[in-house]
């Protein structure tokens, strides 16, 4: 059972498993690569890019060393190299691959305030925060926080990886010594939160020495319905997001704004045992008191902060991380609130403004002193509200979701802190997750309800420019002037009339590595490298080289959702004439009554039918094997009625690719 639930898990997990893939390409040599200098090669940063990043050192004080060193602050041990490698010797998280960075000026390549932030990123090892708490940072994707209790550990956020949390705990042991687990809180649902609980603690040491693990309200439902549904595309595009095809370098990727990268190990989960509903809850435990700020729908749709009173000390979650967040993240989520977001920062100066000395989170680095704390609390909340209200004065003034990105500008006294700049998310793709929240996607011009295929529009566009070599002289020419924006949109217009135009494919790779190279984003940067990439290369992702998943997850997903995504893989239009009437009946759990009407899947919850087609009786943990018809198990499965049930409900079920293109049709 085990085997075979495992095999199908991958299904389940796949926005969990973030894509990190290596690719191979292909790409024919430029025809006229003489004559244009068009190739597949990587280029260094044209003297438009070069001028562009000098600006930044105009624009930002780089004297300004408060963030190295609060960075540096409590250090109590640090590798002197730190490599972690699977059994099978892939490496599956590295600080020594990003030494390049240990230089001062930023190369031509890399934006400079970019290259500022990935150096703290690559300040790595044990800190003390305060009396009783610690941070592991430069371990993972996210920091790993302990704190002191009576006899032992309670853990915050343990990591994306078992492997990292492993090395992490390690550090720990070999500095302040071996102490047992005596709490876990996850502060909010995203994987790198909680895929390392594993690498803590057991399901079984958690059952033994009831072993809390603490969580927001409502945690374990969006640990699935944010990761699971549309799990396949947003794995695919956090693979340009996050950068993971690009080696690290100085022309590929130099960090991620909240890490240097993410960690290919592997991810667990064990379920909480404890939830917090309500602000102003309170937890002891071993010794500890802790009180909880709750703050959904900010960065993640359950969330919480953490006040520790006899600390005099703020866990912020994810609500503050020293770089301008996402209202809308490009791997594809659900769009955030700006304006709670901004209300819950303030809410928490209110509670805790008055007595903190200290602000932690579960990425980057802390923040000490009362003033400073009031200042920095206060400039991320007037971020996040600047740009739901200034995306909002513009809505109603009727411009677009593009013209707004284009108007809208952060205030001086916002742009210049160096824990407001626009690392991880922008103010640009920002304002239009506000426009997404409040308008959706139509601009309400009426040429753009129905709107023709990418692939239409791009043949017939460059059919009115007079044919693509017309359209490719005056790109190259365009591209001599640095307008590499929209060199890298019109070119793009003619692979997708054209994907075998290699003088298309290369001009726009390097534009878009042109503006990779001056983007002050990590993930702006890892997206244009990533599709420059697969531009010259081809989309050949090799799928061995990705993160490893458990079965721990999917014990905790309740039937409902497996129906759910279920019903997401039927193709409903191919499977119109089906009709079905179905009694799931569980030996763990209530019945689900499942219709299916005309090719859609519907359900009742604690429901039984009348005159059905067939009664499935299974225990739930068997329900993933449904959206993998060959994994099977009649032995686990049982059938009263129609035999060919099974089959009738999943032979319309479309395969996903999750390496499906993104920069060509």
């Amino acid at each position: 059972m085990n085997k075979k639930i495992k095999l199908v898990c991958s299904i389940l997990l796949v926005m969990i498993l973030i894509i990190m893939t290596a690719c191979n390409g292909n790409g024919g040599e430029n025809k006229n690569s003489e004559k244009t200098g068009l190739n597949k090669e990587q280029k260094e940063a044209s003297e438009f890019t070069k001028e562009e990043n000098d600006k930044i050192y105009a624009l930002l004080d780089f004297e300004d060393k408060q963030e190295f060193e609060f960075a540096e602050k409590g250090l109590i041990a640090s590798p002197d190299q730190l490599e972690l490698k699977d059994e099978d010797g892939k490496v599956i998280w590295t600080q020594k691959a990003y030494e390049f960075l240990e230089v001062d000026k930023a190369p031509d390549s890399a934006n400079p305030s970019l290259w500022r932030n990935s150096q703290l990123n690559h300040i790595t090892g044990l800190f003390e925060v305060t009396d009783g708490i610690y941070q592991v940072r430069g371990y993972d994707l996210a920091n790993i926080t302990l704190v002191e209790g009576e006899t032992g550990w309670i853990i915050f956020d343990p990591m994306l990886s078992v492997e990292c949390a492993q090395a992490a705990m390690q550090l720990v042991e070999e500095n302040l010594g071996k102490k047992p687990v005596k709490g876990i809180i996850i502060s909010h649902t995203h994987v790198d939160h909680y895929g390392g609980i594993k690498g803590i603690v057991s399901e079984e040491e958690v059952q033994k020495n009831n072993i809390p693990i603490i969580v927001p309200e409502d945690f374990e439902e969006h640990v699935v319905s944010e990761n699971v549904y549309a799990g396949t595309a947003m794995g695919r595009r956090a693979s340009y997001q996050y950068g993971p095809l690009l080696p690290p370098s100085d022309k590929g990727n130099v960090g991620i704004g909240l890490s240097t990268a993410q960690s290919r190990g592997t991810i667990s989960y064990i379920s909480p045992t404890d939830e917090i509903k309500e602000t102003g809850e309170t937890r002891v435990i071993d010794g500890v008191k802790m009180e909880f700020q709750m703050t959904p729908g900010t960065e993640a749709p359950a969330e919480m902060n953490t006040w520790f009173p006899d600390k005099n000390a703020l866990w912020m979650a994810e609500n503050c991380t020293a770089t301008l967040h996402n209202l809308y993240t490009l791997r594809g989520a659900q769009v955030r609130d700006g304006n709670a977001w901004a209300g819950y920062i303030m809410d928490a100066i209110t509670l805790y403004g008055k007595d903190v000395e200290v602000v932690f989170q579960s990425h980057n680095w802390p923040h000490w002193g009362n003033d400073f704390i009031h200042e920095y609390l206060e400039n991320t909340a007037a971020m996040y509200k600047f740009i739901n209200d200034q995306s909002l004065m513009y809505i109603n003034q009727g411009y677009t979701s593009d013209e707004i990105a284009n108007m809208i500008t952060l205030p001086e006294s916002l742009e210049k802190p160096w824990y407001t700049r626009q690392y991880y998310g922008t103010v640009v793709h920002n304002s239009k997750a506000v426009y997404q929240k409040y308008m959706g996607w139509y601009d309400a011009n009426p040429i753009h309800l129905f709107a023709m295929t990418p692939v239409d529009k791009a043949k017939k566009t460059v059919e009115y420019m007079g044919g693509a070599e017309k359209v490719l002289d005056k790109a190259l020419k365009d591209f001599e002037k640095g307008e590499y924006q929209w060199v890298a949109e019109v070119t793009n217009m003619l692979v997708f009339a054209d994907p075998e135009n290699k003088d298309a494919r290369y001009l726009c790779a390097d534009a878009l590595e042109q503006l990779g190279y001056r983007a002050e984003s990590g993930t702006w940067r890892n997206c244009y490298l990533t599709a420059a990439m697969e531009l010259r290369a081809g989309n050949e992702a090799d799928a061995n080289d990705s993160s490893k998943a458990s079965s721990d997850v999917l014990r905790s997903i309740q039937p409902y959702m497996v129906l759910d995504y279920l019903g997401i893989h039927i193709d409903s239009n191919a499977a119109e004439d089906l009709n079905l009437k179905i009694n799931f009946k569980y030996t763990d759990a209530k019945p689900i009554f499942v219709t299916v009407k005309d090719g859609v899947l519907l359900y009742q919850k604690d429901a039984e039918g009348k005159d059905v087609d067939a009664s499935i009786i299974m225990p739930t943990q068997a329900m993933a094997m449904l959206l993998d018809p060959e994994s099977i198990d009649p032995d686990l499965i049982k059938i009263e009625g129609d035999d060919e049930i099974l089959n009738k409900l999943t032979e319309h079920m479309v395969k996903f690719d999750p390496f499906f293109n993104i920069v060509e049709p």
